[in-house]
C-alpha cells in the first residue's frame, strides 16, 4: 500500500478480491484460492483495521485458513490490530466474533467458540451475508458435534447447508453434507449417513478439494471397521490418507486416518488372536496330558499345522507392530500440528494394543495419558474412552490373577472408571459410548472378585437400551460375552424368578408381558437349532416379530437403518 506523509493510506480493500475470494471457497477451487491469497499476500500483511472491507477480508482469511491457508502474520495476530472496535459497524464487528469463533474452534476450545457463533446467528439481519451465515452454523455444528451434542449439530448444519443450496452453491452445500453424515453416522443412522455421503463424494469428485474427499474416505473406512470389514477399512483409509498427502504431507487428518489404520489392523489381530487361541484350546481338549509329558506322542501335530500356527504368529507380532508404527507416525504429524483429541485418540488406540498383549503398565501409561489430555480440553467423549479403557485394564488384571491379594482394589479401581465412563458419557449424545461403558460396568460386576449376576443383568438391560437398533459388531459381539456370563449358571432368568414372587415393581401388565416375550422366545429359539421359522410355527407368531424380538435382547444382530 502506499503513504502519504509516511503515515499507511486508508485504502478501500478491493470488492474483487473479497468476491474471488468467495467464490473460490463457494465453488471449492483450493488450489486457485490459495494462489489467489499468495498474490494479495502484501493486502493481507499490511491489513488495517480501519481501512474499509478489513474486517470482511479478515473473516475471509479466516475461512481460507481453516480450509488450509497458513496466514503469515496469522488470524490470530490479524486480530489483535482490532483492538479498538468502536469506529466498527455492526455488520465488521459480527465479522470479528466470527472470526473469533475460528480461532477457538481451531484451538479446540469449544466452549469459548460457540458463543461467538451463538451472537453471530442471533445477528443475522445486521450481518446481511448469507454466505457468512451459511459458514457460522457450519462452524457451530462442527463445535456440537465434537460435543458430542448430535441432535442440535444436525440441525445447525443442516441450516448451512440449505443456505448454501440457495446462494446456488452446490459444492459448498456438499462439504456440509460430509459432515452430516459423520453425524448421521454416530447417531447409527448408517444407511441414511451412507447416502448422504455419496450425495457430496459425486459433488465434489471433481474439485481439488482433496481434505474434504479425504474425509469422505475415512467416513467410508469408519463405517467398514464398525462392520468389522477390517481389510476393507484399511484401503479406504489408504485412499484417504492418499488425498491428504496430495494437500500436505502433515495434515493433521493424515494422522487421523493412520490411526484409524492402526485400529483396524488391531481388529484384524484380534480375529488372528482368536483363532491361535481356540486352536490352542483344542489342542488341549484333544490331549489334556500332553503338558504333563516329555516323550513325543504319536499324536504330535502334523509340521505343517505347526507352520500354519508359526505364520499366525507371525502375522499377529506384524500386525501389531504395524499398527503402532502408524500411531508413531500419526503422534510425530500432532507434535508438529497439535491437536488434543487426535493425540488422544493416539494414546488410546496405542494403550488398546499393549493391552491385548499383556503389557499393562504400558496400556495404563498411555490411558492416562490421553486422559489428561482430554480433561485439559473438558473433551466428555474422549474421557469417557479413556475411562472405559482403564476400566478394561484392571479388569484384565483381576481375570489374569496377576493383583493377588491387591485384586479387591483392581476390582473396585474397575468399578469405579465404569461408572465414571458413564456420567461422562451421559455429557453427550453418543448413545453406543453409553452402552459402552454400561457394557463394562456389567462386565466388572460379573468378574471373578465380585460376581455380582444380578447387577451384571442391569447393566447388560441398560446397554442394550442405549445401543437401540444398531449395534456395530464389536459391541453386539460384547454383549453376547456379557449375556453368557450372566446366565452361565443356568439359572431361573432373574426377571421370572421375581415375578412368580410377585414383585412386578413399577410395571405395567404390558411391559411385563413385553419382557416375558423376550425370554420365553429367546429360549425357544435356542431349542429351535436358531430358526426363526420353527419358533414362528412353533408359537403362531409372525417371523418378522421374532426377528424383531430377537435384535431387541440382542440374540441376532439388527439391521443396519
Amino acid at each position: 500500500m502506499g503513504t502519504r506523509g509516511g503515515s499507511p493510506a486508508k485504502t478501500s480493500i478491493d470488492e474483487a478480491l473479497l468476491s474471488q475470494l468467495q467464490k473460490h471457497v463457494a465453488a471449492r477451487e483450493i488450489e486457485r484460492g490459495l494462489a489467489c491469497l499468495r498474490a494479495h499476500r502484501d493486502v493481507i500483511c499490511s491489513l488495517d483495521s480501519r481501512q474499509p472491507n478489513a474486517a470482511r477480508l479478515l473473516v475471509l482469511v479466516a475461512i481460507w485458513s481453516d480450509i488450509g491457508f497458513s496466514a503469515s502474520p496469522s488470524v490470530k495476530e490479524l486480530l489483535q490490530r482490532f483492538a479498538s472496535r468502536s469506529h466498527l459497524s455492526i455488520s465488521d464487528y459480527l465479522c470479528l466474533r466470527m472470526t473469533e469463533g475460528m480461532i477457538a474452534m481451531a484451538e479446540e476450545a469449544i466452549e469459548t467458540a460457540i458463543p461467538h457463533f451463538d451472537f453471530v446467528l442471533g445477528l443475522s439481519a445486521e450481518l446481511d451475508n448469507r454466505f457468512l451465515l451459511s459458514i457460522a452454523n457450519y462452524w457451530k455444528g462442527r463445535c456440537l458435534r465434537r460435543r458430542g451434542d448430535y441432535d442440535e449439530a444436525l440441525i445447525f448444519t443442516g441450516r448451512g447447508r440449505d443456505l448454501a443450496r440457495e446462494l446456488s452453491h452446490p459444492r459448498m452445500a456438499a462439504v456440509m453434507q460430509v459432515l452430516e453424515g459423520w453425524i448421521l453416522f454416530q447417531q447409527g443412522k448408517w444407511n441414511e449417513a451412507v447416502r448422504v455421503s455419496e450425495d457430496a463424494e459425486n459433488a465434489l469428485r471433481e474439485t481439488d478439494d482433496y481434505v474434504t474427499l479425504g474425509n469422505i474416505q475415512s467416513f467410508h473406512g469408519r463405517m467398514a471397521r464398525r462392520k468389522s470389514l477390517f481389510d476393507k477399512a484399511i484401503q479406504f483409509f489408504e485412499k484417504a490418507i492418499e488425498h491428504y498427502r496430495r494437500r500436505d504431507p502433515q495434515h493433521p487428518n493424515l494422522a487421523r486416518s493412520l490411526a484409524n489404520m492402526a485400529l483396524a489392523k488391531r481388529g484384524i489381530a484380534l480375529q488372528l488372536q482368536k483363532r491361535v487361541d481356540l486352536g490352542v484350546n483344542r489342542r488341549r481338549k484333544d490331549h489334556p496330558d500332553s503338558a504333563k509329558t516329555t516323550t513325543i506322542s504319536r499324536e504330535t501335530p502334523a509340521p505343517s499345522a505347526s507352520l500354519a500356527r508359526a505364520d499366525d504368529r507371525r502375522r499377529l507380532s506384524q500386525l501389531r507392530r504395524e499398527a503402532l508404527e502408524h500411531l508413531a507416525a500419526a503422534h510425530a504429524i500432532y507434535e508438529h500440528r497439535p491437536n488434543h483429541h487426535g493425540s488422544g485418540t493416539v494414546y488410546i488406540n496405542a494403550a488398546y494394543l499393549h493391552l491385548d498383549s499383556g503389557d499393562f503398565p504400558q496400556a495404563e501409561r498411555e490411558s492416562a495419558s490421553a486422559y489428561k489430555l482430554a480433561e485439559a480440553k473438558q473433551d466428555y467423549i474422549l474421557m469417557c474412552r479413556s475411562r472405559i479403557l482403564q476400566c478394561m485394564i484392571e479388569n484384565a488384571k483381576v481375570e489374569d490373577e496377576i493383583a493377588g491379594t491387591d485384586s479387591g482394589n483392581h476390582a473396585r479401581r474397575a468399578f469405579d472408571f465404569s461408572q465414571e465412563a458413564i456420567e461422562l458419557a451421559k455429557h453427550t449424545q453418543h448413545h453406543m459410548l453409553l452402552a459402552t461403558a454400561y457394557l463394562w460396568q456389567g462386565l466388572t460386576h460379573c468378574n471373578s472378585f465380585f460376581d455380582n449376576l444380578e447387577a451384571a443383568r442391569e447393566s447388560y438391560d441398560l446397554a442394550r437400551e442405549a445401543c437401540g437398533e444398531t449395534q456395530p459388531e464389536s459391541i453386539w459381539q460384547d454383549l453376547q460375552a456379557l449375556r453368557a456370563r450372566v446366565l452361565r449358571k443356568g439359572s431361573v432368568d432373574p426377571a421370572l424368578k421375581a415375578w412368580s414372587q410377585g414383585q412386578v415393581g413399577d410395571k405395567s401388565f404390558r411391559q411385563i408381558s413385553e419382557e416375558f416375550a423376550d425370554i420365553v422366545i429367546a429360549r425357544v429359539w435356542e431349542r429351535e437349532g436358531r430358526k426363526v421359522s420353527r419358533v414362528a410355527d412353533r408359537l403362531s407368531i409372525s417371523p418378522k416379530k421374532v426377528r424383531r424380538i430377537l435384535a431387541r435382547v440382542g440374540r441376532r444382530k439388527p439391521r443396519t437403518r
